[in-house]
């Protein structure tokens, strides 16, 4: 029964990297395509989450396989890798939003930024629940702290639709720079706690 759950954890977690690089590829192309720095922050948010379930993916793929303090060590070093990449994005999304405020430069509204938001916005409940509860199930910490990773997903999903909205509907070009202030103040506060964990 017990390992049952640890495969729909090491499935989830395959099911979250997938998702999230493909959420992370097209939310830079339309960041890109738009000029839209809310779109790209939250691209590379994507990216900074596969990272957190590629590391989920070795941990349950390795269960059962090596020691208990191996897998600490491992797990220790990655998640400290994770940190820094926090830190490295949330620093490029501030100069970024920092920039397009001071020089005014105005993002193209995006339709499909929206879609992409609107779908994140369905998909990261769903995960974030299924991953929350099997992590109860196993009495996994980490892929508790990788749902709760997921449910910040989410949160960043309404920011930026309100940023893309606002800009789309009403042409307020602003929301859009101040949503990625938003996600680059959040990614440089989950480096610090991702930091502070370890």
């Amino acid at each position: 029964m017990n390992y049952s759950f640890y495969r729909k954890a090491l499935l989830l977690s395959y099911l979250t990297v997938g998702y999230n690089i493909l959420e992370g590829i097209v939310s830079i192309l339309a960041g890109v395509l738009a000029g839209s720095i809310g779109l790209v922050g939250f691209g590379l948010d994507s990216f900074v989450e596969s990272l957190s379930g590629f590391v989920m993916i070795w941990r349950f793929r390795k269960h059962g396989k090596i020691s208990i303090e191996e897998e600490e060590k491992v797990e220790k070093k990655a998640t400290r890798y994770v940190g820094y990449t926090f830190f490295i994005f949330g620093a490029y999304v501030l100069y970024e939003s920092i920039k397009k405020i001071y020089l005014k430069e105005i993002p193209h509204p995006s339709l499909l930024g929206i879609v992409i938001a609107i779908v994140s916005i369905i998909v990261m409940p769903v995960l974030f629940f299924m991953k929350y509860q099997t992590g109860k199930k196993i009495n996994s910490k980490s892929l508790i702290a990788d749902s709760k990773q997921t449910l910040a997903c989410l949160f960043l999903s309404f920011a930026l639709l309100m940023g893309l909205g606002l800009n789309y509907l009403y042409g307020i070009w602003q929301a859009d720079p101040i949503v990625g202030l938003l996600i680059g103040i959040f990614l440089l506060k989950e480096g610090y706690e991702t930091l502070k964990e370890v």
